[in-house]
Protein backbone atom coordinates (compact mmCIF):
# COMPACT_ATOMS: atom_id res chain seq x y z
CA UNK A 1 0.00 0.00 0.00
CA UNK A 2 3.17 2.69 1.14
CA UNK A 3 4.53 1.70 -2.35
CA UNK A 4 1.57 2.23 -4.10
CA UNK A 5 1.38 5.42 -2.60
CA UNK A 6 4.69 6.21 -3.21
CA UNK A 7 4.15 5.51 -7.05
CA UNK A 8 1.18 7.76 -7.21
CA UNK A 9 3.37 10.79 -6.01
CA UNK A 10 6.44 10.21 -8.03
CA UNK A 11 3.81 10.23 -11.11
CA UNK A 12 2.01 13.25 -9.80
CA UNK A 13 5.28 14.88 -9.83
CA UNK A 14 6.55 13.78 -12.86
CA UNK A 15 3.44 14.92 -14.68
CA UNK A 16 3.51 18.01 -13.06
CA UNK A 17 6.83 18.81 -14.13
CA UNK A 18 6.27 17.75 -18.19
CA UNK A 19 2.91 20.01 -17.95
CA UNK A 20 5.23 23.06 -16.97
CA UNK A 21 7.67 22.39 -19.46
CA UNK A 22 5.72 21.74 -22.09
CA UNK A 23 3.67 25.39 -21.09
CA UNK A 24 6.26 27.46 -21.24
CA UNK A 25 8.46 25.58 -24.03
CA UNK A 26 6.17 24.96 -26.35
CA UNK A 27 2.33 25.77 -25.73
CA UNK A 28 3.23 29.11 -24.69
CA UNK A 29 4.18 30.45 -28.32
CA UNK A 30 1.21 29.10 -30.04
CA UNK A 31 -0.73 30.71 -27.39
CA UNK A 32 1.14 33.89 -27.84
CA UNK A 33 1.01 34.02 -31.26
CA UNK A 34 -2.13 32.81 -32.00
CA UNK A 35 -3.08 36.30 -31.09
CA UNK A 36 -1.57 38.31 -34.00
CA UNK A 37 -2.96 37.93 -37.56
CA UNK A 38 -3.08 38.84 -40.97
CA UNK A 39 -3.80 42.65 -41.60
CA UNK A 40 -6.89 44.12 -43.27
CA UNK A 41 -6.13 45.83 -46.42
CA UNK A 42 -8.54 48.81 -46.92
CA UNK A 43 -11.10 47.91 -50.13
CA UNK A 44 -9.61 48.86 -53.56
CA UNK A 45 -10.66 48.53 -56.84
CA UNK A 46 -8.57 46.24 -58.84
CA UNK A 47 -5.94 47.88 -60.94
CA UNK A 48 -6.35 47.89 -64.76
CA UNK A 49 -2.80 47.65 -64.75
CA UNK A 50 -2.62 44.26 -63.67
CA UNK A 51 -1.82 41.63 -66.20
CA UNK A 52 -4.08 39.06 -64.43
CA UNK A 53 -5.87 38.40 -61.64
CA UNK A 54 -3.23 36.91 -59.34
CA UNK A 55 -1.44 40.23 -59.16
CA UNK A 56 -5.22 41.78 -56.99
CA UNK A 57 -3.96 38.49 -54.50
CA UNK A 58 -1.77 39.64 -51.45
CA UNK A 59 1.75 38.88 -51.26
CA UNK A 60 1.91 37.40 -47.54
CA UNK A 61 5.15 38.54 -46.29
CA UNK A 62 6.97 37.88 -42.72
CA UNK A 63 9.71 40.34 -41.77
CA UNK A 64 12.58 39.26 -39.15
CA UNK A 65 15.37 41.36 -37.60
CA UNK A 66 18.67 40.57 -35.90
CA UNK A 67 18.33 36.93 -35.20
CA UNK A 68 22.18 37.35 -33.61
CA UNK A 69 22.98 33.63 -33.91
CA UNK A 70 25.68 33.24 -31.01
CA UNK A 71 29.49 32.21 -32.06
CA UNK A 72 32.26 30.71 -30.43
CA UNK A 73 32.87 33.76 -28.82
CA UNK A 74 30.47 35.68 -27.23
CA UNK A 75 27.87 34.11 -24.83
CA UNK A 76 27.49 30.76 -22.60
CA UNK A 77 26.31 27.60 -23.97
CA UNK A 78 23.06 27.82 -21.69
CA UNK A 79 22.50 31.32 -23.28
CA UNK A 80 23.29 29.97 -26.89
CA UNK A 81 21.10 26.66 -26.16
CA UNK A 82 18.03 29.16 -24.78
CA UNK A 83 18.30 31.82 -27.52
CA UNK A 84 18.19 29.15 -30.55
CA UNK A 85 15.65 27.63 -28.91
CA UNK A 86 13.24 30.33 -28.35
CA UNK A 87 13.69 31.55 -31.96
CA UNK A 88 13.80 28.05 -33.63
CA UNK A 89 10.14 27.69 -31.23
CA UNK A 90 8.88 31.54 -32.24
CA UNK A 91 9.80 31.19 -35.78
CA UNK A 92 8.33 27.35 -36.68
CA UNK A 93 5.00 28.28 -34.51
CA UNK A 94 4.23 31.48 -37.00
CA UNK A 95 5.30 29.55 -40.13
CA UNK A 96 2.81 26.81 -38.64
CA UNK A 97 0.05 29.42 -37.59
CA UNK A 98 0.31 31.74 -40.27
CA UNK A 99 1.87 30.09 -43.63
CA UNK A 100 3.69 33.30 -44.73
CA UNK A 101 4.46 33.05 -48.97
CA UNK A 102 8.23 34.87 -48.31
CA UNK A 103 10.24 35.27 -45.16
CA UNK A 104 12.71 38.20 -45.05
CA UNK A 105 15.23 38.70 -42.69
CA UNK A 106 16.51 42.15 -42.09
CA UNK A 107 20.65 41.60 -41.17
CA UNK A 108 22.74 40.07 -38.24
CA UNK A 109 21.39 36.82 -38.95
CA UNK A 110 24.88 36.13 -37.28
CA UNK A 111 25.89 37.69 -34.21
CA UNK A 112 29.84 37.03 -34.99
CA UNK A 113 29.92 36.14 -38.98
CA UNK A 114 32.65 39.05 -39.49
CA UNK A 115 34.96 37.02 -36.86
CA UNK A 116 34.21 33.57 -37.80
CA UNK A 117 36.51 31.14 -39.92
CA UNK A 118 35.51 29.14 -42.89
CA UNK A 119 34.55 25.94 -41.26
CA UNK A 120 32.32 28.08 -38.15
CA UNK A 121 31.06 30.19 -40.95
CA UNK A 122 29.72 27.18 -42.62
CA UNK A 123 28.35 25.39 -39.27
CA UNK A 124 26.59 28.95 -38.83
CA UNK A 125 25.10 28.64 -42.14
CA UNK A 126 23.47 24.99 -41.55
CA UNK A 127 22.32 26.24 -38.19
CA UNK A 128 20.74 29.34 -39.55
CA UNK A 129 18.76 26.37 -42.15
CA UNK A 130 17.94 24.29 -39.38
CA UNK A 131 16.22 27.00 -37.40
CA UNK A 132 14.21 28.69 -39.48
CA UNK A 133 13.49 25.89 -41.90
CA UNK A 134 10.30 26.61 -44.20
CA UNK A 135 8.01 24.81 -45.81
CA UNK A 136 8.17 23.87 -49.66
CA UNK A 137 6.99 26.97 -52.19
CA UNK A 138 8.01 29.22 -48.83
CA UNK A 139 10.68 31.85 -50.20
CA UNK A 140 13.45 33.27 -47.62
CA UNK A 141 15.39 36.19 -48.48
CA UNK A 142 18.37 37.83 -46.26
CA UNK A 143 19.96 41.13 -46.27
CA UNK A 144 23.21 41.32 -44.83
CA UNK A 145 24.01 43.09 -41.47
CA UNK A 146 27.15 44.42 -39.69
CA UNK A 147 27.23 41.63 -37.65
CA UNK A 148 27.65 39.35 -40.93
CA UNK A 149 30.09 40.94 -42.84
CA UNK A 150 31.24 43.68 -40.56
CA UNK A 151 30.73 47.64 -40.65
CA UNK A 152 31.90 49.34 -43.94
CA UNK A 153 35.41 50.12 -42.58
CA UNK A 154 35.81 46.31 -42.03
CA UNK A 155 34.37 44.85 -44.89
CA UNK A 156 36.72 42.46 -47.13
CA UNK A 157 35.83 41.49 -50.54
CA UNK A 158 35.84 37.71 -49.09
CA UNK A 159 33.28 38.31 -46.09
CA UNK A 160 31.43 39.57 -48.81
CA UNK A 161 31.41 37.04 -50.70
CA UNK A 162 31.33 34.38 -48.41
CA UNK A 163 28.02 35.83 -47.02
CA UNK A 164 26.77 36.67 -50.44
CA UNK A 165 27.26 33.19 -52.16
CA UNK A 166 25.48 31.46 -48.76
CA UNK A 167 22.36 33.67 -49.31
CA UNK A 168 21.87 34.92 -52.84
CA UNK A 169 22.42 38.59 -51.36
CA UNK A 170 24.39 40.60 -53.41
CA UNK A 171 24.73 44.50 -52.49
CA UNK A 172 21.53 45.41 -54.22
CA UNK A 173 18.63 42.86 -55.54
CA UNK A 174 15.15 43.19 -56.86
CA UNK A 175 12.76 40.18 -55.92
CA UNK A 176 9.45 40.70 -57.52
CA UNK A 177 6.31 38.60 -56.58
CA UNK A 178 2.66 39.36 -58.57
CA UNK A 179 3.66 43.08 -59.25
CA UNK A 180 5.40 44.11 -55.80
CA UNK A 181 9.12 44.85 -56.15
CA UNK A 182 11.01 44.40 -53.20
CA UNK A 183 14.51 45.85 -53.17
CA UNK A 184 17.16 44.82 -50.60
CA UNK A 185 20.24 46.53 -50.04
CA UNK A 186 23.07 46.13 -48.41
CA UNK A 187 23.48 48.83 -45.79
CA UNK A 188 27.25 49.41 -45.63
CA UNK A 189 27.50 49.45 -49.08
CA UNK A 190 25.47 52.57 -49.36
CA UNK A 191 28.79 54.84 -48.01
CA UNK A 192 29.16 56.59 -50.87
CA UNK A 193 33.43 56.67 -50.65
CA UNK A 194 33.67 54.84 -54.34
CA UNK A 195 34.93 51.60 -52.71
CA UNK A 196 34.80 48.80 -55.24
CA UNK A 197 31.24 47.66 -52.54
CA UNK A 198 29.89 50.78 -52.82
CA UNK A 199 30.13 51.60 -56.23
CA UNK A 200 29.02 48.02 -57.55
CA UNK A 201 25.86 48.72 -55.65
CA UNK A 202 25.67 51.97 -56.57
CA UNK A 203 25.36 50.77 -60.58
CA UNK A 204 23.21 47.74 -59.87
CA UNK A 205 20.43 50.63 -57.98
CA UNK A 206 20.78 52.51 -60.47
CA UNK A 207 19.91 50.43 -62.94
CA UNK A 208 16.96 48.59 -60.96
CA UNK A 209 15.71 52.46 -60.27
CA UNK A 210 15.93 52.66 -64.38
CA UNK A 211 13.98 49.09 -64.82
CA UNK A 212 11.44 50.64 -62.88
CA UNK A 213 11.07 53.79 -64.76
CA UNK A 214 10.78 51.86 -67.83
CA UNK A 215 7.61 49.58 -66.20
CA UNK A 216 6.06 52.55 -65.47
CA UNK A 217 6.59 54.35 -68.90
CA UNK A 218 8.78 56.82 -68.26
CA UNK A 219 12.06 55.35 -68.52
CA UNK A 220 15.02 56.19 -71.64
CA UNK A 221 16.21 53.82 -73.35
CA UNK A 222 13.45 51.07 -72.72
CA UNK A 223 13.40 47.81 -74.81
CA UNK A 224 10.47 48.40 -77.26
CA UNK A 225 7.26 47.30 -76.42
CA UNK A 226 8.23 46.71 -72.28
CA UNK A 227 5.11 46.40 -70.51
CA UNK A 228 4.36 49.42 -68.27
CA UNK A 229 1.53 47.16 -66.66
CA UNK A 230 3.58 45.56 -64.14
CA UNK A 231 4.85 48.77 -62.17
CA UNK A 232 4.42 49.48 -58.34
CA UNK A 233 6.26 51.44 -56.28
CA UNK A 234 9.05 49.23 -54.37
CA UNK A 235 9.22 48.34 -51.10
CA UNK A 236 13.12 48.43 -49.90
CA UNK A 237 14.44 45.96 -47.44
CA UNK A 238 18.05 46.76 -45.41
CA UNK A 239 19.48 46.34 -42.07
CA UNK A 240 19.88 50.25 -41.28
CA UNK A 241 17.37 52.33 -40.79
CA UNK A 242 16.98 55.40 -43.16
CA UNK A 243 18.26 58.55 -41.76
CA UNK A 244 16.87 59.84 -38.74
CA UNK A 245 17.50 62.01 -35.53
CA UNK A 246 16.86 59.60 -32.98
CA UNK A 247 14.20 57.10 -31.89
CA UNK A 248 12.71 59.81 -30.08
CA UNK A 249 9.22 60.10 -32.37
CA UNK A 250 8.57 55.97 -32.19
CA UNK A 251 5.65 55.08 -30.08
CA UNK A 252 5.44 51.56 -30.27
CA UNK A 253 4.90 49.08 -27.87
CA UNK A 254 8.17 47.39 -28.41
CA UNK A 255 10.06 50.59 -28.56
CA UNK A 256 13.50 51.42 -27.31
CA UNK A 257 14.15 52.77 -23.58
CA UNK A 258 13.67 56.21 -22.59
CA UNK A 259 17.15 57.10 -22.05
CA UNK A 260 18.17 55.20 -25.71
CA UNK A 261 15.24 56.91 -27.21
CA UNK A 262 16.73 60.38 -26.92
CA UNK A 263 20.34 59.34 -27.72
CA UNK A 264 21.14 60.87 -31.50
CA UNK A 265 22.10 58.68 -34.11
CA UNK A 266 25.49 58.76 -35.80
CA UNK A 267 25.14 58.74 -39.93
CA UNK A 268 26.48 55.36 -41.19
CA UNK A 269 26.27 53.34 -37.60
CA UNK A 270 23.12 53.75 -36.08
CA UNK A 271 21.07 54.86 -39.29
CA UNK A 272 21.89 55.36 -42.99
CA UNK A 273 23.54 58.83 -44.01
CA UNK A 274 21.21 61.79 -45.25
CA UNK A 275 23.20 61.86 -48.41
CA UNK A 276 22.61 57.80 -48.65
CA UNK A 277 18.39 58.17 -47.80
CA UNK A 278 17.88 60.87 -50.28
CA UNK A 279 19.53 59.39 -53.06
CA UNK A 280 17.60 55.65 -52.30
CA UNK A 281 14.47 57.76 -52.17
CA UNK A 282 15.06 59.89 -55.34
CA UNK A 283 16.01 56.73 -57.29
CA UNK A 284 13.33 54.23 -56.09
CA UNK A 285 10.83 56.26 -54.75
CA UNK A 286 9.65 53.73 -52.35
CA UNK A 287 6.24 53.36 -50.75
CA UNK A 288 7.32 50.96 -47.34
CA UNK A 289 10.87 50.09 -46.23
CA UNK A 290 11.56 47.74 -43.55
CA UNK A 291 15.17 47.77 -41.52
CA UNK A 292 16.21 46.20 -38.31
CA UNK A 293 19.78 47.34 -36.23
CA UNK A 294 18.06 49.73 -33.28
CA UNK A 295 16.98 46.11 -31.51
CA UNK A 296 13.64 48.12 -31.07
CA UNK A 297 10.59 48.57 -33.07
CA UNK A 298 9.72 52.07 -34.54
CA UNK A 299 7.46 53.58 -37.19
CA UNK A 300 8.28 56.60 -39.05
CA UNK A 301 7.11 58.52 -42.44
CA UNK A 302 9.77 60.46 -44.42
CA UNK A 303 9.33 62.26 -47.77
CA UNK A 304 8.20 65.61 -48.39
CA UNK A 305 4.55 64.41 -48.73
CA UNK A 306 4.99 62.34 -45.88
CA UNK A 307 4.23 59.14 -47.78
CA UNK A 308 6.95 56.65 -47.52
CA UNK A 309 6.59 54.79 -44.05
CA UNK A 310 9.80 53.53 -42.24
CA UNK A 311 9.10 50.14 -39.96
CA UNK A 312 11.94 49.24 -37.91
CA UNK A 313 11.88 45.40 -36.83
CA UNK A 314 13.00 44.93 -33.37
CA UNK A 315 15.34 41.76 -32.55
CA UNK A 316 14.21 38.55 -32.63
CA UNK A 317 16.07 37.24 -30.17
CA UNK A 318 15.75 37.38 -26.12
CA UNK A 319 19.28 38.10 -25.63
CA UNK A 320 18.32 41.57 -26.97
CA UNK A 321 14.71 42.15 -25.81
CA UNK A 322 12.38 40.51 -23.18
CA UNK A 323 9.61 41.46 -25.72
CA UNK A 324 10.80 40.50 -29.09
CA UNK A 325 8.27 40.84 -32.33
CA UNK A 326 8.02 40.42 -35.83
CA UNK A 327 5.63 42.06 -38.59
CA UNK A 328 3.24 40.37 -40.97
CA UNK A 329 2.97 42.57 -44.10
CA UNK A 330 -0.13 42.15 -46.96
CA UNK A 331 0.96 43.63 -50.02
CA UNK A 332 -0.81 44.16 -53.58
CA UNK A 333 1.11 46.75 -55.94
CA UNK A 334 -1.92 48.93 -54.91
CA UNK A 335 -2.05 48.96 -51.42
CA UNK A 336 -0.32 47.44 -47.86
CA UNK A 337 -0.93 46.64 -44.47
CA UNK A 338 1.21 45.74 -41.22
CA UNK A 339 0.65 44.06 -38.14
CA UNK A 340 2.91 43.51 -35.64
CA UNK A 341 2.66 40.19 -33.56
CA UNK A 342 4.75 39.73 -30.49
CA UNK A 343 6.14 36.74 -28.87
CA UNK A 344 6.29 35.49 -24.91
CA UNK A 345 8.44 37.78 -23.17
CA UNK A 346 11.07 36.32 -21.16
CA UNK A 347 10.06 37.48 -18.56
CA UNK A 348 6.48 35.62 -18.36
CA UNK A 349 8.64 32.38 -18.75
CA UNK A 350 10.80 32.86 -16.14
CA UNK A 351 7.90 33.76 -13.97
CA UNK A 352 5.80 30.70 -15.05
CA UNK A 353 9.09 28.54 -13.83
CA UNK A 354 8.83 30.44 -10.71
CA UNK A 355 5.33 30.32 -9.89
CA UNK A 356 5.16 26.80 -10.73
CA UNK A 357 7.81 25.78 -8.33
CA UNK A 358 6.38 27.92 -5.63
CA UNK A 359 3.00 26.11 -6.27
CA UNK A 360 5.07 22.96 -6.07
CA UNK A 361 6.67 23.36 -3.20
CA UNK A 362 3.71 24.43 -1.48
CA UNK A 363 1.90 21.43 -2.70
CA UNK A 364 4.65 19.20 -1.40
CA UNK A 365 4.71 21.05 2.14
CA UNK A 366 0.96 20.71 2.55
CA UNK A 367 1.31 16.84 1.16
CA UNK A 368 3.99 16.49 3.73
CA UNK A 369 2.16 17.92 6.69
CA UNK A 370 -1.16 15.83 5.93
CA UNK A 371 0.72 12.44 5.55
CA UNK A 372 2.69 13.56 9.00
CA UNK A 373 -0.77 14.18 10.51
CA UNK A 374 -2.05 11.06 9.44
CA UNK A 375 0.62 8.69 10.87
CA UNK A 376 0.53 10.50 13.90
CA UNK A 377 -3.38 10.23 14.33
CA UNK A 378 -2.93 6.30 13.40
CA UNK A 379 -0.47 5.86 15.83
CA UNK A 380 -2.19 7.45 18.85
CA UNK A 381 -5.14 5.52 17.48
CA UNK A 382 -3.09 1.87 17.45
CA UNK A 383 -1.75 2.78 21.32
CA UNK A 384 -5.37 3.97 22.33
CA UNK A 385 -6.63 0.25 21.13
Amino acid sequence: MRMKIQVKLVARIIAYILFTFALCEYFMYYLVIYQCSWPELKSEKPSSSSPSKNYNEPVRAMFLADTHLLGSRNGHWFDKLRREWQMYRAFQSAISLHKPEVVFFLGDVFDEGLWCGKVEFDYYVDRFNSLFKVPEGTKVFVAAGNHDIGFHYAISPYLNERFKNAFNAPPVKIVSIRGNHFVLINSMAMEGDDCSLCRQAEVKLMTIAEKLRCYQGVGKGCAPGMPQKQYSRPIILQHFPMYRDSDKNCDEPDEAPEDLKRMKFRERWECLSREATEMIFDQLDPRAVFTGHTHHGCHVVHGASQDIHEYTVSSFSWRNKDNPTFLLGMITPNNYAVSKCHMPRESTIIFLYIASLVGFVLWFVRRMYLFSSFRHNSVRGFKSC
